[in-house]
């Protein structure tokens, strides 16, 4: 019998080429499943981001948790939320198109500009908290909020992205929950112990946020990963950086308390 022959895989970068009506301009972002480009309608001439995820490197058992998030995305509307406009899939990638958000994250943000003042925190997670409000009451959590999937416009309108670990309650409970989902620092303690993720782990996750725009950090981050994670479930609550206004500090004490429960903003 002669040998199976492979499809070749295609090339990295996708730069230039076409995909229905989208030309893929420069790269926004990389991820470990997939890149983000900055594309042009060639009919219209709006400008949208185009994540596409190779197809060869998707198991199939993914793909169905991948198509999730696009019906999840498909269904919220926001305007603090960035908004699905349509996928498409060729042979070899799955391209989904969304809003075009120009300023980039706000992890973008703090490496380009440094530290942020309370003032301005204050007017970036205002509205993080409003799109997780709206979230929330659509029963979806999103699993994930740090800087890096915090958007804005160039107007200074926020945008919570990246659904990839979102996960939808029914009925108040996480179904068939089997998985840790997140990013180690971000994380609440009782995600890292296991326990079925609610909506008070993205309020913890906000707290860390706080911190990760007011020093250029979150908690813990000059630990490596599992110390990190060891510290998150025993202390008290994270380190408050020094020079915290009052006000700030009560909030971030309200974010971190580790009876979830009992946390809110």
């Amino acid at each position: 019998m002669a040998p199976k022959k492979l499809s070749p895989i295609p090339p990295r970068d996708q730069t230039g080429t076409v995909v229905k009506n989208y030309r893929l301009g420069e790269v926004l972002g990389r991820g470990s499943n997939g890149v983000v480009y900055k594309s042009l309608n060639m009919d219209t001439g709006d400008v949208v981001a185009i994540k596409q995820l190779p197809l060869h490197k998707i198991p199939k058992s993914e793909l169905a948790s991948i198509m999730g998030e696009i019906n999840l995305l498909n269904h919220l509307d926001h305007r603090n939320i960035v908004k699905y406009l349509a996928n498409h899939k060729t042979k070899d990638f799955l391209n989904i198109v969304l809003e075009y958000v120009e300023n980039g994250s706000l992890a973008d943000t703090v490496r380009k500009f440094g530290s942020l003042p309370e003032s301005l925190i204050a007017v970036y997670i205002e509205q993080v908290l409003e799109g997780l409000c709206y979230l929330h009451s659509e029963g979806v959590i999103h699993r994930d909020i740090k800087g890096a999937n915090i958007l804005t416009t160039k107007e200074g309108l926020v945008k919570l992205a990246d659904f990839g670990v979102a996960t939808r309650l029914e009925d108040g409970k996480v179904k068939d929950y089997d998985d840790v989902a997140g990013t180690p620092y971000w994380m609440a303690p009782e995600v890292i112990e296991m326990a079925p993720p609610s909506t008070a782990a993205d309020v913890w996750s906000v707290g860390a946020t706080i911190v990760e725009l007011l020093t250029g950090a979150p908690p813990y981050f000059e630990l490596a990963a599992m110390p990190a994670l060891f510290r998150i479930v025993q202390d008290p609550h994270p380190p408050i950086p020094e020079d915290t206004s009052p006000p700030l500090r009560d909030f971030l004490l309200l974010c971190f308390r580790k009876d979830p429960a009992t946390r809110q903003p």
